[in-house]
């Protein structure tokens, strides 16, 4: 391929680029690749056409040209080449690459081997389930990977599941004065068994409802008022807001990520730790008629 022939294949590339044609990008900056992979500008070629087949969710392919694009990298530096290259491997659960591409972005992983579980702080996610957008909060495992901590009202997504997301921030949550990044959901990487239940609780004051909440926690499960939840629309869920924890007596609706039996017997445990003031009836999943089944007195 003579070097007149690479450059307007490039600028056929960088066109398609702008076009949002992905694949059609991908392909002509392979091509070029295929015999200029060393030229001086070759790292940005390999970066646009492994980001392409990560836009494309081609996570094999995202991983072999994300290593390419990576070996032109600087180390230590933050360049975002060693970023998508985490997130791809990640998701292939290549663990090794994954570990190399974190160090080499400049992070510092626990130590060991294999699948990476640490303490990487709190954020955001933006859930995507066939169209439907929900904000969660997650625990991060890894600088791409995290465990869902609300009880998602979306149908079919669970409290304790694992997301991979996006590395750019796409909106912002304020919550008792720190400031944490919403990103995007790439993939559920692990799904989580504990189903979703609804119920209605009555609590006498507000300590009632926390007691209520806090027991589920400490036993590794779900509780989230309906209080809790807040509609954005799409443009709107990408811009910073300030989150309040809103806890309020009374009868109300609280989603549940529980077993059907250990829900019951945390639910009764709740109730009968006093004598009047806490009770809770119809536990049912979400958009099933709810049966009467009270608890407490």
């Amino acid at each position: 391929m003579h070097k007149s022939e690479a450059k307007e294949l490039l600028e056929q590339a960088r066109a398609a680029w702008e076009a949002e044609e992905w694949l059609r990008s991908a392909d002509l900056y392979e091509r070029v690749l295929e015999h200029f992979p060393d030229e001086r500008p070759s790292a940005v070629w390999w970066y646009d056409a492994a980001l392409a087949h990560k836009f494309l969710r081609n996570w094999d392919k995202a991983l072999d040209l994300g290593r390419e694009a990576a070996a032109r990298a600087p180390r230590g530096e933050g360049d975002p080449a060693y970023w998508n290259l985490g997130i791809a491997a990640t998701i292939r659960r290549d663990w090794t690459t994954a570990r190399a591409a974190w160090t080499g972005f400049g992070i510092e992983l626990p130590e060991g081997e294999g699948e990476i579980d640490g303490r990487f702080g709190v954020a955001c996610v933006r859930l995507d389930t066939d169209g439907q957008r929900e904000v969660v909060w997650i625990e991060r495992l890894c600088p791409t990977r995290g465990r869902v901590v609300n009880v998602p009202v979306t149908g079919g997504r669970r409290y304790g599941e694992i997301v991979v997301h996006d590395g750019e921030p796409t909106g912002e949550r304020v919550f008792g004065g720190r400031t944490c990044p919403v990103f995007d959901e790439l993939d559920l990487f692990e799904p989580s068994e504990l189903p979703t239940w609804e119920v209605t609780v009555g609590a006498g004051d507000a300590a009632d409802l926390e007691a209520l909440l806090a027991l589920f926690t400490e036993h590794g499960l779900g509780a989230e008022p309906a209080s809790a939840v807040r509609m954005l629309c799409a443009c709107c869920s990408e811009g910073t807001h300030q989150v309040d924890r809103e806890v309020r007596a009374g009868a109300q609706a609280v989603s549940l990520a529980a077993p059907e039996q250990e829900a019951r017997r945390l639910l009764d445990r709740w109730a009968g730790e006093k004598a009047i003031g806490r009770s809770w009836s119809g536990l049912a999943r979400p958009g099933l008629a709810r049966p009467d089944s009270p608890g407490g007195p």
